[in-house]
């Protein structure tokens, strides 16, 4: 089986539980760290899969390799490769595909209930899941790219996941593990602080404390979806 791509934009914010659930199922995966200067591939032919994990950097902003990845992203779809994304990775794949990423009203920060929508294909992606509660840590948003179908949305964003075809794109992190938050909340410490006005945003021992009880179910919401993603991964 080719390995699935994973791309990581910044040091912290690896592939968390996805590598996990790859590695139960001997899936094979190659990191490709934008972050260390990989170059971007200028095909998706050599993958069964590409995923793309966040980073604090904005779709928007003027870096060499974001249109390399749009690129690769529409040859992917072109090839029908399956694509994931988690937050920027998301966005990413919003923006090649033609949507828009903008601010989002505030920033959701921690802890927060996402409701999965009320449509056929959110229920083949989601199975029994009506809602649970999410990882956030984000401040921009994306539109809907044509052919998407609405998956998820909270409080604060609308616009949490959608899915076009065997492609899933997720504003939400769901890849979280308890190592990955606590570097997170470390790292992010300022920006918490900096961003306590808005009602989207938890102290980050609050985070900690609540990871406790919903990482678990987070790891189990995770399972799924990518379970349901693996099944299109081309040989």
């Amino acid at each position: 089986m080719k390995p699935v791509a994973i791309f990581r934009h910044t040091a912290t914010e690896g592939p968390g539980y996805l590598a996990e659930f790859l590695n139960k199922r001997k899936i094979p995966w190659q990191l490709i760290a934008i972050d260390a200067g990989d170059a971007v591939p200028s095909s998706a032919s050599a993958y069964s899969g590409l995923v793309f994990m966040g980073g604090p950097m904005s779709v928007n902003d003027d870096l060499p390799w974001i249109p390399k990845v749009e690129a690769l992203i529409r040859d992917a779809v072109a090839q029908d490769v399956p694509l994931l994304g988690h937050c920027l990775g998301g966005q990413l794949i919003s923006k090649a595909l033609g949507g828009i990423v903008s601010r989002n009203p505030v920033k959701e920060i921690g802890w927060g209930k996402v409701q999965v929508s009320d449509n056929d294909i959110a229920r083949d992606w989601f199975g029994d899941i009506q809602n649970f509660a999410a990882f956030h840590w984000h401040g921009e948003t994306f539109s809907l790219p044509q052919g998407a179908t609405h998956l998820l949305s909270s409080a604060h964003c609308t616009n949490q996941a959608y899915a076009i075809g065997k492609h899933l794109a997720l504003q939400c992190h769901i890849e979280m593990t308890a190592e990955m938050i606590a570097t997170w909340c470390a790292a992010g410490a300022d920006e918490v602080a900096a961003s306590g006005a808005s009602p989207a945003v938890q102290p980050v021992g609050e985070m900690q404390k609540q990871m406790v009880h919903k990482l678990p179910r987070l790891n189990s919401v995770a399972i799924q979806l990518y379970s349901q993603w693996a099944k299109g991964l081309t040989p």
